[in-house]
C-alpha cells in the first residue's frame, strides 16, 4: 500500500475503517463521482471514460448512500457551509494543526462537522467537476481549477492519485479564492461523512452550474444541504437603484427590484449571507450584518478562542 494511501487508511478509526473506500472513491474519482450525482439528481451528467465496473457500482453505491440521507439536518452526509470571503480566507492561511467541534450554530448538522486540518498548508486545487459537466460552464475549459481541498492525509492522496488536483501554495490558495470572489462566486466549505465528519473542501460556486446550489435553488431551500454563512445583507438609504446587483449578482435569488431605479430589496428568507452582491455594488449601498437566526459565521478565530 502506498505510504498516502496508509495514512488516509490510519486516519480512519478502528470502528469506522469500512469508510475508508468511500473515501478513496471520492478523492480518487472526483470527476466520476460528482457525474453519478448530477446524474442521480436529474441534471445532464458529463460523458466521461468508464472506470471498472466495480468502480462503477462502488461509486453508485456511495452516491445512493448520501442521497437516502440527505433530507434531514440528522442524517445528512454531505452538505456546505456559506462562507464569508474573510472567513475562507483564515481556513486557506491557518498555520497550526485545527481539531474543533463548532457548535450547532455554526454547523446546524449532527454528522459531518468537525473541522480538523492536519497539516493545514497542505492544499490541492482541482478542476470544478460541476462547470466540468455543464454544456455552458460560467468558466471555459482551462479555468476551471477552482475547487480546494485542505489538510492531509486527503490533499496529498489527491495530489499524488487524482490527475485532475496538484498541489499548491497557501498563498496560491489565496490567489484562488480572491479572483473567484471577484468573479462573483460563493465560498462554500464543504463537510462529509466520507473523510471522516470532518471538511474537507472549499468549494467557490454559482448557480448556473453547481449542483449544491442548482439543487438549494430548486428545492427552495428545503432540502438541508447548505447552512447560511451567519449574515444576511442589508440595503442602506445610499442606494441609488441602479440595479446592478439584480440581475445575476445574488446566486440565492435573494434581490429583486420592483422597478427600475427603485431601491432594490433583499428576501432575508433567502439569503445565505455570502457578501458577493456586497462585493459588486457601485454605491457600497448594500452591508452584512450578522443575523442571529442565520446562526455565526465559520470564524476560525473566533472558534480557536473559544476552545
Amino acid at each position: 500500500m502506498h505510504h498516502v494511501t496508509k495514512e488516509m487508511w490510519d486516519a480512519f478509526p478502528p470502528d469506522r475503517k469500512g469508510d475508508f473506500w468511500a473515501a478513496y472513491l471520492y478523492l480518487r474519482y472526483t470527476e466520476h463521482f460528482f457525474n453519478k450525482s448530477l446524474q442521480q439528481s436529474g441534471f445532464q451528467p458529463k460523458d466521461l471514460p468508464s472506470l471498472d465496473p466495480g468502480m462503477e457500482d462502488m461509486l453508485e453505491a456511495v452516491n445512493l448512500h448520501i442521497a437516502e440521507n440527505c433530507m434531514s439536518p440528522e442524517t445528512s452526509l454531505y452538505h456546505g457551509k456559506i462562507l464569508h470571503h474573510k472567513d475562507a480566507l483564515k481556513l486557506v492561511t491557518q498555520k497550526e494543526d485545527v481539531n474543533i467541534s463548532p457548535p450547532e450554530r455554526v454547523i446546524p448538522f449532527k454528522i459531518a462537522r468537525d473541522v480538523v486540518l492536519h497539516n493545514p498548508n497542505s492544499i490541492v486545487v482541482g478542476s470544478c467537476p460541476c462547470r466540468g459537466a455543464s454544456a455552458n460552464p460560467c468558466l471555459p475549459p482551462g479555468q476551471q481549477d477552482v475547487c480546494l481541498f485542505l489538510g492531509d492525509p486527503w490533499a496529498s492522496f489527491m495530489d499524488q492519485h487524482n490527475d485532475k488536483f496538484h498541489r499548491i501554495s497557501q498563498e496560491e490558495a489565496v490567489k484562488v479564492l480572491e479572483s473567484c470572489h471577484e468573479k462573483g462566486f460563493v465560498h462554500i466549505a464543504y463537510f462529509e461523512h466520507a473523510v471522516g465528519n470532518r471538511m474537507d473542501a472549499i468549494c467557490n460556486c454559482c448557480s448556473c452550474c453547481c449542483l449544491g446550489i442548482r439543487m438549494w435553488n430548486l428545492m427552495a431551500g428545503t432540502l438541508p444541504l447548505l447552512a447560511p454563512s451567519g449574515y444576511v445583507c442589508e440595503v442602506s438609504n445610499e442606494c441609488n437603484g441602479c440595479g446592478v446587483c439584480v440581475d445575476g449578482t445574488c446566486h440565492f435569488r435573494a434581490i429583486s427590484q420592483q422597478q427600475e431605479g427603485q431601491m432594490v430589496m433583499i428576501d432575508l428568507q433567502k439569503c445565505m449571507g455570502c457578501g458577493v452582491c456586497v462585493a459588486v455594488c457601485p454605491q457600497t449601498a448594500l452591508i452584512l450584518r450578522r443575523e442571529a437566526s442565520k446562526g455565526d459565521p465559520l470564524d476560525l478565530d473566533a472558534l480557536l478562542d473559544r476552545t
